[in-house]
């Protein structure tokens, strides 16, 4: 059962007519637990609220479906003006941003001259930009396009997917580079034929991938909610003496907000994902997919008022 969910959801974060009519209805139905609102200024105030519980912040402006100029156009200005704000008001936070949205399935040349437009005002500001992935169609022009801007900005980083099987060589590539890279499981539906199928297997490439990248003096951002992996990281960092300036924790907003404030709490650096925008539709269902539980809120949300 808990396949099919996952399929089921996975399946509507991409129907496109879902997506408008959920832009249309605004942020109901539950998704108000993993979105901050639809505006840069609640936004802005949620970022305050968790830095001053001692918690570190990147924020993304959610969008999907991106096929024109004009729609691009408007996202980039729009993470300007969230880069001059987070720096204005002396929050701690960053950006992440995913290439679609900036034309990365309309040209290469559009993507890039966005990116840049984007990247000279972080640099000028001082804010660290994440490239977020997407599905592994994807995968290799956001690696060459990351690459690209790493030899002009030293302030970027992107994310690399365990549930893949190029992942590893991926690690291997850019180390030299030495790139800040947020490692997660991943959250698409892809095929076997570039995926491990089996969690287990996906486990303990994620593992491997964190032991390669740290033990290669990059800069780590552990990305996950699995107290398993939380645990194998703490262990791996004590027994090769790994300083906590190299690594982080990152974890959804909220989701396992106890477990967020208890890395704190330790002393570990601890980054809390920040989604908002109009066009939450799709990422509010790879949240469901890949925990399906979550549908309890969703029904509290609706029902529980």
């Amino acid at each position: 059962m808990e396949q099919i969910l996952k399929n089921f959801f996975l399946f509507m974060g991409k129907n496109k007519v879902a997506t408008k009519m959920a832009k249309k209805y605004g942020l109901r139905f539950g998704a108000g637990r993993f979105v901050a609102g639809a505006s840069l200024e609640s936004t802005l105030e949620t970022i305050r609220k968790l830095n001053e519980e001692g918690l570190e912040v990147t924020i993304d402006h959610l969008g999907e479906f991106v096929d024109n100029e004009e729609e691009t156009n408007e996202m980039t200005n729009h993470c300007i003006e969230a880069i001059k704000s987070i720096a204005n008001q002396g929050l701690n936070s960053q950006l992440s941003l995913k290439l679609t949205s900036m034309g990365l399935d309309i040209s290469r040349e559009l993507v890039i001259r966005n990116m840049k437009r984007i990247m000279e005002v972080a640099d000028s500001y001082d804010v660290f930009v994440t490239i977020d992935m997407e599905d592994e169609a994807r995968c290799q022009a956001t690696i060459d396009i990351f690459k690209e801007l790493k030899s002009q900005y030293d302030n970027i980083g992107t994310v690399l997917q365990s549930y893949l099987y190029r992942t590893v060589e991926d690690i291997q590539d850019l180390d030299s580079l030495n790139p800040n890279l947020r490692l997660v499981k991943g959250a698409y539906k892809e095929s076997p034929s570039v995926a491990f199928p089996q969690k287990k297997d996906v486990d303990e490439n994620f593992k491997k991938i964190i032991k390669m990248h740290l033990l290669n003096g990059n800069y780590t951002a552990i990305a996950t909610h699995d107290d398993a992996m939380i645990a194998y990281t703490k262990e791996l960092v004590k027994e090769h003496n790994i300083p906590l300036d190299q690594f982080e924790f990152q974890m959804l907003y909220g989701i396992r907000i106890d477990a967020q404030r208890k890395l704190r709490d330790e002393g570990y650096t601890m980054r809390v994902y920040v989604p908002y925008g109009k066009d939450w539709y799709g990422y509010f269902m790879r949240r469901l997919a890949e925990r399906p539980a979550n549908v309890a809120f969703v029904l509290k949300g609706i029902f529980g008022k």
